[in-house]
């Protein structure tokens, strides 16, 4: 028996059923992404045809029923995803749950806009920041340390950038920990969540995303 945190309903819930490949495995297709949505009413994309950068990493702020981030790095052709319900932090002492979620397709970086009412994850979805990242662990990959349950990666993006370390703290219930490391680009005065509130990909807020492209 598996229990997960729903982003969507904000509790603990019992998923009543077991996943046939637990999200801690690296090998998880896109097979849940696909069969969770509806393609003929979301504009979300379907990942059929794939390509894109290595080592991209993207954060969504996805106002569902409760707002959160979406935090994913591409690894081995697919977007490894945790959702992060306070958003990520530049304070070093501040530690924020990160759920890990279903492998999305990499050209889900570049989704920005409106998932239809009755959908999964139904809301309005910003590409709040992007870029690229590289792994600061020089003994094993970034797959293998998915696999054992610690990530550390050097982020690039626009609004975030430097260290950040995932680390896996229940994996029953999918539960991850994502911490800014200290470094250069530490700073426990920011808060970019809240000052920093706009897309990266098309400048608008979450508000204007959905009164242009929700229907």
């Amino acid at each position: 028996m598996v229990y997960v945190y729903s982003i969507q309903h904000g509790r603990e819930r019992d998923s009543g059923k077991k996943r046939e490949e637990p999200y801690g495995s690296v090998t998880m297709s896109l097979t849940e992404f696909k069969a969770r949505r509806d393609f003929r009413k979301t504009k979300e994309p379907s990942g059929a045809e794939e390509g894109g950068r290595a080592e991209l990493f993207v954060i969504q702020k996805h106002d569902a029923r409760n707002l959160h981030y979406d935090f994913r790095i591409s690894v081995d052709g697919v977007l490894v995803s945790w959702a992060v319900p306070k958003g990520p932090s530049t304070d070093p002492r501040e530690k924020r749950l990160a759920i890990r979620t279903e492998d999305h397709p990499l050209s889900y970086a570049e989704f920005e806009g409106v998932i239809p009412e009755g959908e999964y994850g139904a809301g309005t979805v910003m590409v709040w920041d992007r870029g690229t990242y590289e792994n600061l662990n020089e003994d094993e990959r970034v797959a293998e340390g998915l696999e054992n349950g610690h990530i550390k990666i050097n982020l690039k993006g626009e609004k975030l950038k430097g260290g950040y370390a995932l680390t896996e703290t229940n994996s029953e219930k999918n539960w991850w920990i994502l911490v800014k490391t200290r470094d250069d680009a530490a700073d426990a005065r920011s808060n970019p969540t809240s000052t920093r509130p706009r897309s990266v990909l098309t400048g608008r807020t979450l508000k204007e995303i959905q009164e242009e492209e929700g229907t």
